[in-house]
């Protein structure tokens, strides 16, 4: 199949375009003109330059293309609070960018943010059928963006689904972005981390292979998927890169081990996915981060 994938120079776009690469389609790629594209150039047969508004470019994106993966979002007016440019550049547009894939296979690249305010009655495990009651802008703008996929489902047929994940880990090719990175700055520095809290976390391997078996899958129309593979604190986290360093380190263990709610793995399994590296996943992770951070 021909593929097109909006924010393919991304962390999560360049390991999704590996995988379609490797399952042997053919990759079309939205990238700003500015983007690095050395990381993903093996795996992109042909580069489309613009962002994911630029509606005069979308004709060249979609040729040829059998279906359109969703993965950019523009940051800048989320993280600068300009809600009016936020609007514009990423929920009318990908509202648009929908419209325009036609009767295109359209996997959208989701969050797990979509859900925030979880209901007692899935007792604490929520499967895909649990309502979306986001907790923040960002999420808000996945929510809105999955009701219109869903519109344009049970409207209209459209071939849809949603992909969502929770907080990602990985190696990032901007590095310092990476999970993890400044948790182990942090210890180095200081030989301390007080961080409470925590969250679910998948791989993006995991998270790519999803997005590459849903493509081309019938089974996949109109179906959700959350991945989230496990929790943990950002202190097991600090105390796995401790000991990785041999550090000594003064870290505050006093948030919750466990979490109050966890996510159903049923659909995602049903992809191939198993969404079980655990807590050895991300320690693993924390070696090869830093093995690359020493060798700078």
């Amino acid at each position: 199949m021909q593929i097109a994938v909006t924010g393919v120079s991304g962390f999560i776009g360049s390991v999704i375009v590996r995988h379609l690469k490797e399952a042997g389609h053919t990759v079309t790629g939205l990238v700003r003109a500015a983007s690095r594209r050395d990381h993903v150039r093996p795996f992109v047969d042909r580069f489309v330059e613009g962002d994911q508004a630029d509606e005069p470019i979308w004709p060249d994106l979609l040729d040829g293309a059998d279906c359109l993966i969703h993965n950019s979002v523009d940051w800048q007016p989320l993280r600068s609070e300009d809600l009016a440019g936020h609007l514009q550049s990423n929920l009318l547009a990908s509202i648009k960018l929908l419209r325009a894939a036609g009767a295109r296979q359209f996997v959208f690249i989701s969050t797990i943010a979509v859900h925030h305010d979880m209901r007692p009655r899935w007792e604490g495990l929520i499967d895909e059928d649990h309502p979306t009651r986001p907790g923040s802008l960002y999420g808000a703008y996945k929510a809105a963006i999955e009701a219109h996929l869903w519109a344009a489902h049970f409207g209209e047929g459209a071939n849809v689904c949603a992909v969502r994940p929770c907080g990602v880990y990985g190696i990032d090719p901007d590095l310092p972005r990476s999970i993890g990175y400044t948790i182990i700055e942090r210890l180095k520095q200081e030989r301390r981390y007080d961080k409470a809290g925590g969250g679910k976390f998948v791989h993006v391997e995991d998270v790519a292979a999803a997005v590459a078996a849903a493509v081309g899958n019938r089974e996949s129309n109109g179906r959700v998927y959350n991945l989230a593979d496990c929790y943990a604190r950002w202190a097991d986290l600090a105390m796995m890169a401790a000991e990785i360093l041999s550090i000594d380190a003064d870290i505050d263990m006093s948030s919750p081990a466990q979490p109050k709610n966890t996510f159903a793995k049923d659909a995602a399994r049903s992809l191939g996915i198993a969404l079980d590296r655990g807590h050895q996943g991300l320690r693993e992770h924390l070696r090869r981060l830093i093995t690359l951070m020493e060798g700078k």
